[in-house]
């Protein structure tokens, strides 16, 4: 019972203190028990700004590693499907919507099985892995940032971008050879080796001038293309998410300023900002700068006798046979003889990629939600403003010394009390 009552007195002289740090106050009296009406309401407020900036954060985290491993692995289904539909020229069926896609994936799936979307899914995570690995290299070596916001300096931000030119100058070849790993058919071709990208990237480097095989485009016809498009991309992504970032931003201020100047800790909804608006603009980039990476794909997949599936039906299988002597006849080509649409040839792929990177956030923030009530064991939000349950235990004045004393150690510390005295 000593014991008992000795932890009681330590739990109320924690309590105790937290309430007058929180309130500001410099001034305690002898006597605890003249504050024990008081003292409900605010532990009741702590609690529950604690346990929702608990909630935040389970949220948070959960959603960045969701958006990682959706962005890096279950994306790639599509990716697959997008690619085979754009390097296609010959293709009646443009999929330029996701239902006119369905059917071809159903007999994909019967006929080679649901392994046949995720071909390819070892090189894709190995050129990432290299990109950053050549990033961080140069950056050590050279001293120019890998990473800027909004404080870079004009210098810093041009060394940035020349180290991104280099990068993406460097990974090209293996950016091609894992082109052709992901839409080559699995049962007309060989399956390919986990460091084989390296292998024929490095042939692809090698060649610089004059390709191994006859309709292959040099590696210098196909660098300066690709880091053109690549770093246009890579600034219109800053642009939109930056734009949205502030946008989001300013809500939230807006938001705390029209509850009357309270202040709040808005760092946590700031972090989920950045998260939706790094959504957003990788949505808007890949939209816009879809014709020119169908243009990019078809030139890189020229001349390596690639085999792929014929999503025209998803039965048979289509080798591709282009001779494109570079981008503005890749283009012209592609205008004259598939029209306009043709540049935007599995545009419905794209459709079912987002449209599920987007669920699988949703489902991650509802599923984390529904732990995190369960765990703490409190009504759900809604409930509690419907009732006002905060309000009346604020307004409440119970002689109960905290949430977390339950009536039964009253009782005890009572009987501790009668007992000493």
């Amino acid at each position: 019972m000593a014991g008992m009552n000795e932890y009681s007195s330590l739990k109320f002289q924690a309590e105790y203190e937290t309430h007058d740090d929180h309130l500001g106050k410099e001034h305690r009296t002898g006597d605890r028990d003249q504050h024990l009406p008081v003292t409900y309401g605010p532990s009741k407020h702590l609690g529950s700004s604690l346990e929702e900036r608990e909630k935040a954060i389970v949220d948070v985290v959960g959603v960045q590693w969701v958006s990682l491993v959706t962005e890096n692995l279950l994306s790639h289904p599509f990716v697959v499907l997008r690619r085979q539909c754009q390097v296609y020229n010959a293709s009646r069926r443009y999929h330029l919507h996701p239902f006119q896609l369905l059917p071809s994936i159903v007999h994909l799936h019967r006929r080679q099985g649901l392994t046949t979307l995720w071909k390819g899914v070892g090189s894709c995570l190995l050129v990432r892995g290299m990109t950053l690995a050549i990033d961080d290299f140069i950056s050590k070596v050279t001293s120019w940032p890998k990473d800027v916001n909004s404080r870079t300096t004009l210098k810093r931000f041009g060394q940035h971008l020349l180290l991104k030119c280099i990068s993406i100058g460097l990974v090209v070849p293996f950016y091609a050879a894992s082109l052709v790993e992901t839409v080559q058919s699995d049962i007309a071709s060989e399956k390919p080796g986990l460091f084989d990208v390296f292998r024929e990237g490095s042939l692809r480097l090698f060649y610089w001038s004059s390709p191994q095989k006859g309709r292959m485009l040099p590696a210098w016809a196909l660098i300066g293309p690709s880091v053109s498009f690549g770093i246009t991309k890579y600034l219109f992504n800053l642009v939109i998410r930056g734009v949205s970032s502030r946008i989001m931003r300013l809500r939230i201020k807006n938001s705390q300023d029209g509850q009357g100047g309270k202040y709040q800790d808005t760092t946590l909804e700031q972090q989920n900002a950045d998260i939706y608006a790094s959504l957003i603009a990788i949505i808007t980039t890949e939209v816009m700068f879809f014709p020119f990476e169908t243009i990019l794909h078809r030139l890189q997949l020229q001349g390596t006798r690639t085999i792929i599936d014929n999503l025209d039906n998803g039965y048979d299988v289509v080798p591709i046979l282009t001779n494109y002597q570079g981008v503005v006849d890749c283009y012209q080509t592609t205008i004259v003889s598939e029209g306009v649409s043709g540049l935007y040839k599995g545009f419905g792929a794209m459709i079912l990629q987002f449209a599920a990177h987007v669920a699988v956030i949703k489902l991650t923030k509802w599923v984390v939600n529904q732990i995190v009530e369960v765990i703490s064991n409190r009504p759900p939000q809604r409930i509690v403003n419907y009732y006002n349950l905060d309000e009346n235990a604020c307004n409440s004045r119970s002689t109960t010394l905290s949430p977390s004393l339950s009536s039964t150690e009253m009782g005890e510390i009572s009987l501790g009390q009668n007992s000493q005295d």
